[in-house]
């Protein structure tokens, strides 16, 4: 019987597959589905300070009207009201680790210093195995240079890595300039990860009724390519573990990210597309390639085809850009 198991921000793993922050994490039902088909361990969807302050500015907004309409009643008769902050997000994540025995990560997206910190300490409380940052963020503001963006992202790291001693990953955006310099960076600081990529929401833009929409598109696997390209030139270059994110839709998928040198895969869109149990068909179709390829542990082939162990390491640079022109007489 082969051995599967792994091991992700210093947590034991019984296999590369992690759920990624998902609606999946929205029930316990569904949590404890991805466990029973196999999940190694699950990513609850994201803490988010900006919600937490919009719903608080409804809130108020809302209670003001209510009062307004009332010219009548006292000032007593509405009493003053306050927003939970993160507290309804934390039961649920100390609820769901509490529901499963498999590895949690919670995820964090904040916006100031203070909030940042604050609910890494307040995550680290819950039980959960790890904590992921999320640092989602477009860059809008044209005086504002990569340099100044990044020393935004490591001001934020180094601040949780001092909240927080769970293990942290830290969630990056595929639009940096020098994502082995940023990840460099990262692991001075005390990161124990990096999850390639963030998958941010696209808006687009409807010419029937020229208005601005967004909606969530599932990922297709042609969009594993970009993290696979950089998770094979970040392995041995690195010494923090390498989570790849988009793109993975089956078993050989999941191959080709650890041949690449990951140590795990995130993964939602085939779990939504053919629902949570095909996880375990992802699985046996693991077993099956290391049995067919003589591989026992993961250990034996991981990083195999990382961009300093290949045979063309210069197949994940230029240099095949310009092969593939010529080849093709473009």
């Amino acid at each position: 019987m082969v051995d599967l198991s792994t091991t992700y921000l210093g947590v034991k793993l019984k296999n590369p597959l992690v759920v990624s922050a998902s609606s999946i994490s929205n029930h316990i039902d569904t949590v404890k589905a991805a466990e029973n088909a196999g999940a190694a361990g699950l990513v609850i969807r994201s803490l988010f300070e900006e919600q937490i302050a919009l719903e608080g500015h409804y809130l108020l907004e809302r209670a003001e009207r209510e009062a307004e309409s009332l010219v009548e009643a006292s000032n007593s008769y509405f009493p003053s009201v306050k927003h939970g902050g993160p507290r309804e997000h934390l039961m649920w994540v100390e609820k769901t680790r509490q529901a499963v025995k498999m590895p949690i990560f919670a995820s964090l997206n904040a916006v100031t210093p203070g909030a940042w910190v604050d609910y890494a300490r307040q995550l680290t409380d819950t039980g959960v195995n790890g904590l992921e940052v999320n640092f989602y963020f477009v860059a809008t503001d044209p005086a504002r240079s990569g340099a100044d963006i990044e020393k935004s992202l490591y001001e934020v790291v180094e601040n949780v890595r001092a909240a927080t001693k769970l293990p942290i990953a830290v969630k990056l955006s595929p639009y940096f300039t020098s994502i082995v310099n940023v990840v460099s960076e990262l692991e001075k600081r005390g990161v124990n990860g990096v999850v390639l990529f963030n998958r941010f929401l696209q808006p687009d833009i409807d010419a029937d009724t020229e208005s601005v929409y967004s909606e969530m598109v599932l990922s297709t696997p042609a969009e594993m390519r970009a993290p696979l390209r950089w998770v094979a030139i970040l392995h041995g270059r690195v010494g923090l573990d390498l989570c790849l994110n988009s793109g993975v839709h089956s078993g050989t998928d999941a191959i080709r990210a650890l041949l690449a040198g990951a140590n795990a895969v995130q993964m939602t869109a085939t779990l939504l597309k053919n629902g949570i149990p095909y996880l375990s068909t992802m699985l046996i179709n693991m077993q099956d390639w290391m049995t067919e390829h003589n591989y026992e542990k993961l250990s034996d082939f991981q990083g195999k085809l990382s961009q300093k162990h290949c045979d063309d390491p210069f197949a994940f640079e230029r240099a095949q850009y310009v092969k593939l022109i010529l080849r093709q007489g473009l």
